[in-house]
């Protein structure tokens, strides 16, 4: 048990890296851990110190073998050269599948997810996002990964034994160790879907076109940005690898815009309807007004004394700029308010409040999504004014229903839009 603790200590430093900035405004710098002073619930920091000290054996060498959930990550960084490689954990003894899948996180703990993030190793291999319409061996092999619908034996070759030197900040999202990559294998035929072959052999079919085919054809939202990450959607002379954080964004686009279309030939809700859900740090709560469609996303960090809500909108035409203020979460919460809306074949306007509270730890845009899907899974509380509806707004959210109202266009726009009906005598 002291050996334990005693490299459990050593990890822990190692992980610590912080800006000079965030060491004046993080308590993480004071207690390393021990002491929770920043009265977060879990501790980032000691849930990869402990994963890390337990992966140490299987990192002693330089390959990995084990069940990949199936998942690839496509880094951002240097684009258009960047780098790409499976997630694979060191077992294949145990059901890996929901280590990428976030659908099937929010009933789960903070430190639950964090070791299923912590505990798969990432291949690193620098490529021309290009290259993906003319694949060489290694990124063949992890497009094969990508297709497979259930996890798939992968053994992976190393230059150098995976480094578990990393940082822990506000800014980064939480991953595991990882090493650059020779060589890759599948020691097993994956499991490809038929419609999945399809698409994929499909070189004539648009990217947005296979994204709502595989949609429609019920494979998994993860899956499918699996595969345009991969490059295996779209024309073949357009096809290339996206960064995994941009097609998470991208799908949820896409998809939101195909059905907003379905959604306009609705008739309109008849009533002020509000749903919620709070889980893993986050409360969000859902407004629903009787209008043609229009969304608002607010986001509030309840880390200061008096946070203010970042904001982006659009009006019934939709966007047709880049939600800059919210980026992927406007995406991840506008989704499950289409997919509600074309479930009971009604249009309205849509505002989603997202609380965002000190324990929280940066996990993804996906929470968002399906705390709001899960919100909206719920019998909502009807109301006959907005006034009523913004009253038991009130009492679920921390912030005052006044904070999110200064900042809000739909409610200012709702509020002064005068109908035809108006001016009938």
């Amino acid at each position: 048990m002291y050996e334990f603790e005693e490299r459990l200590l050593a990890v822990q430093a190692r992980l610590f890296r912080v800006t000079a900035d965030e060491h004046r405004r993080n308590l993480c710098s004071l207690c390393r851990g021990h002491r929770r002073l920043c009265g977060k619930l879990v501790c980032p920091i000691m849930v990869k110190a402990e994963a890390l000290v337990k992966l140490e054996e299987d990192l002693s060498k330089e390959k990995v073998f084990g069940a990949s959930p199936p998942a690839v990550f496509v880094g951002s960084w240097n684009y258009p050269k960047v780098l790409a490689g499976p997630l694979v954990p060191p077992f294949s003894y145990v059901e890996t599948s929901i280590m990428d899948l976030p659908e099937l996180w929010l009933d789960k703990s903070l430190d639950e997810i964090l070791r299923y993030r912590l505990t798969l190793i990432r291949g690193k291999h620098l490529v021309p996002v290009k290259s993906a319409r003319r694949p060489e061996k290694l990124l063949s092999t992890f497009q094969e990964i990508v297709l497979a619908s259930q996890p798939a034996d992968t053994e992976m070759w190393f230059t150098k034994k995976p480094s578990i030197s990393m940082i822990f900040s506000p800014r980064e999202p939480p991953a595991g160790p990882s090493a650059p990559i020779k060589r890759a294998v599948l020691a097993e035929n994956p499991k490809v879907p038929k419609v999945v072959d399809h698409v994929v052999s499909d070189t004539d079919l648009k990217a947005e076109q296979g994204v709502l085919k595989l949609y429609s054809s019920n494979i998994s939202q993860r899956q499918v940005t699996r595969m345009l990450s991969g490059g295996l959607l779209g024309l073949k002379k357009r096809r290339r690898l996206v960064p995994t954080e941009w097609s998470i964004t991208a799908i949820d686009d896409i998809l939101g815009r195909a059905i907003r279309r379905e959604i306009l030939n609705y008739p309109w809700i008849n009533e002020f309807m509000v749903f919620g859900h709070e889980a893993l740090g986050n409360n969000v709560q859902i407004l629903l007004v009787p209008s043609s469609w229009m969304f608002e996303a607010q986001e509030a960090w309840l880390i200061s004394s008096s946070p203010v809500p970042g904001v982006d909108s659009e009006l019934f035409w939709g966007r047709r700029s880049y939600a800059s203020d919210l980026a992927g979460a406007y995406y991840a919460a506008r989704l499950p308010v289409f997919e509600y809306l074309r479930k009971i074949r009604r249009q309205a306007g849509a505002i989603v409040f997202m609380e965002v509270y000190p324990e929280w730890i940066p996990l993804g845009v996906w929470r968002f999504r399906e705390i709001c899907r899960e919100a909206l899974k719920k019998e909502p509380v009807k109301f006959n004014t907005l006034k009523e509806g913004l009253e038991e707004l009130g009492k679920r959210l921390v912030l005052p229903v006044d904070k999110w109202s200064e900042r809000s266009t739909i409610m200012r726009w709702y509020r002064t839009q005068k109908r035809l009906t108006h001016f009938l005598p």
